[in-house]
């Protein structure tokens, strides 16, 4: 599913009856703001149910499908969800057709309960994967030639497989972060702040992107200290006294925490800051170069660049372009 930044993705969803409604929303809400956030389609989606007609949720809301499952030599992902009583939908035709598209594919995701049907039709033999942690003793007992690990989400290779909603947030955060990187990734990831279960509620609730699961109370210190001091950025050294470590010890902690270092996040929420305001205001890009801390425009320019793909400029234009259309 890694392809050049600038490349649309088609993915085809299959959504059995019975699925909850938020694990449609997890798949597919990241990947829309992502598109709004750039301007442009970055990704694009069909939603297929067994039979052609409307998905049933538990919430009793239907969710509008593009037409039955029935796959030819599509190459898109396939991302397969299910809920509850997967075992009813689970038809002997169902599983010859996943079967059957599976051999052109270049990616297939067990998404909660998908997990047991790409199981059922032995699309996930030897594969490492996971499920949602009320099935997973039963699925690893069901299923011995799987490897099984207590994960969110694992990525191995042509397969996926996700343990509930919010875990699917995370995988769709770290398939941005792997084709659009890290800015854009934690931006997306910004629009989807919720507070995790047994954290102080006083605690900043911050973001996750994949493995960026801020629960070291240091770590989500220093990057509100980041987010505090975007025109003026503090230098590693004084940003770890504030947080009482060293810069190593620090350096080591965000590693841990989140996958990268200080510096990267730091400038990703800069150049994400820079690019909300070449967009939302007319505000010169040197302004904005030091509104974000750059010491030059040259030096801005050169970054935003790299990180983006397009020049400030041809942003601007774009996406006032975009949403006059």
């Amino acid at each position: 599913m890694v392809s050049t930044p600038s490349e649309i993705l088609d993915i085809d969803i299959l959504v059995l009856p019975e699925t909850n409604l938020i694990l449609v929303v997890s798949v597919i809400e990241p990947l829309r703001v992502v598109n709004r956030i750039v301007g442009r389609d970055l990704y694009r989606w069909r939603i297929f149910s067994p039979d052609g007609a409307p998905i049933e949720t538990r919430s009793h809301i239907p969710i509008p499908v593009d037409g039955a499952f029935r796959p030819g030599n599509e190459t898109a992902p396939l991302f397969v969800l299910s809920s509850h009583n997967w075992r009813r939908n689970a038809t002997s035709a169902l599983k010859m057709m996943l079967s059957k598209t599976a051999r052109y594919r270049t990616t297939m995701a067990g998404i909660e309960s998908g997990t047991w049907l790409l199981a059922e039709t032995s699309l996930l033999d030897d594969f490492t994967a996971t499920t949602h942690w009320e099935d997973f003793d039963d699925f690893a007992s069901a299923y011995p030639q799987i490897n099984m690990v207590r994960e969110r989400f694992v990525i191995d290779g042509k397969r996926i497989t996700t343990g509930g909603s919010l875990p699917t947030v995370d995988l769709m955060l770290e398939i941005i972060r792997r084709r659009q990187g890290y800015s854009l990734a934690l931006e997306v990831s910004r629009q989807f702040i919720y507070e995790q279960a047994g954290e102080r509620r006083e605690a900043t609730a911050m973001p996750s992107t994949g493995s960026m699961r801020m629960v070291d109370e240091r770590v989500r210190l220093a990057t509100r200290l980041m987010e505090e001091n975007i025109e003026q950025p503090l230098l590693l050294a004084r940003l770890a006294r504030r947080v009482g470590l060293s810069a190593r010890h620090l350096q080591d902690l965000f590693q841990e925490s989140i996958g990268v270092a200080p510096h990267v996040h730091y400038l990703a929420l800069r150049l994400n800051a820079a690019r909300r305001k070449v967009i939302e205001t007319r505000a010169p890009f040197a302004d904005i170069a030091a509104a974000t801390g750059f010491n030059s425009a040259s030096a801005f320019a050169r970054s935003y660049r790299a990180h983006f793909h397009e020049s400030a400029s041809e942003t601007r234009r774009r996406l006032r372009g975009w949403a006059a259309a």
